[in-house]
């Protein structure tokens, strides 16, 4: 799941070298913490949150197939 979500948002933004995943495990369920520059963050999250929506339905759609739980943060 790290590697999708890290080829996802390198060809969303604009600097691609500091898009940074990381993975640890949570409560039953295991979080990816997504980071990237402060001036892609608007092509991330996109107008009222949509591709931070569709990019966390993506991750957990895949993750459900082979029977995990994934939570994707966004942090600034």
């Amino acid at each position: 799941m790290k590697e999708l979500l890290t080829y996802v948002a390198r060809n969303l933004v604009d600097n691609p070298d500091q898009v940074s995943v990381t993975q640890y495990e949570g409560d039953g369920e295991t979080v990816l913490e997504l980071r990237v520059a402060p001036e892609d963050m608007g092509k991330v999250i996109g107008r009222q949150g949509r591709i931070a929506k569709e990019i966390r339905t993506l991750v957990r759609s895949v993750a459900q197939r082979t029977g995990q739980r994934v939570c994707v943060d966004i942090i600034d």
